[in-house]
């Protein structure tokens, strides 16, 4: 039997990656970004999610630091023994987004909402320094909407706001938009949307048409 030459065994390889796109998938291996943990170990599948993740691995690294800052502050609303003692019991609940199809979102909101806590709880979480990736509680009220809205911001890539009045909340991704900033996420409900145009902030919910709202003073 006649054996192929070297040459044709790389023109056939060649062509066999170029037809199944397998060899050229196979040399781009999957960035590893920055978090408060290890990504190197055999580490569960919300934390590989988060590990190969930029957004979410950003806000791994800010809702620690909001997270050391509550420790430290004697007046945050829980006291800091408490702040632990929560911080233990929300990577338990983090952990179990799991890793299906539904899992980003599912981490995106448990960081939405843990930083929402942190600095609402917190004067020293929500100092003014440079490098942080959260703004707010700031509360809004709506037209029409009886109950104040708060919104809590994570300045990540892209944005996240998370949103909280009586007893629902909602945490809803940025999308890109040329005028103003947007916001938008579902649940059960329906459609969210939360948009920012300078001064203008518009809000529309499940079962309601969109409400221009604005900022409460501060103080």
């Amino acid at each position: 039997m006649k054996m192929a030459t070297p040459l044709l065994v790389s023109i056939l390889a060649a062509s066999a990656c170029l037809t199944a796109n397998v060899c050229v998938a196979a040399k781009k291996p999957v960035p590893t970004y920055k978090t408060t943990f290890d990504c190197t170990g055999n580490s569960i599948a919300v934390e590989k999610l988060i590990c190969h993740d930029p957004q979410l691995a950003q806000m791994d690294l800010e809702l620690n630091r909001l997270y050391l800052l509550a420790l430290t502050d004697e007046k945050s609303v829980p006291r800091p023994d408490k702040v632990e003692v929560d911080q233990r019991f929300w990577i338990e609940a983090r952990n179990q987004c799991g890793s299906g199809p539904q899992a980003k979102a599912c981490v995106v909101r448990s960081y939405a909402e843990r930083a929402h806590r942190l600095r609402q709880g917190s004067a020293i979480a929500r100092t003014k320094d440079p490098s942080r990736r959260t703004e707010g509680p700031v509360a809004y009220h709506c037209a029409g909407f009886s109950p104040l809205v708060a919104a809590t911001f994570f300045t990540v890539e892209p944005g996240v706001v998370f949103l909280q009045w009586a007893s629902t909340s909602v945490a809803l991704t940025q999308v890109p938009n040329s005028s103003g900033t947007q916001y938008t996420g579902k649940d059960f409900k329906g459609n969210y949307s939360f948009w920012q145009i300078g001064n203008d902030v518009f809000l529309q919910i499940p079962g309601s048409g969109q409400m221009s709202c604005a900022a409460e003073p501060v103080g």
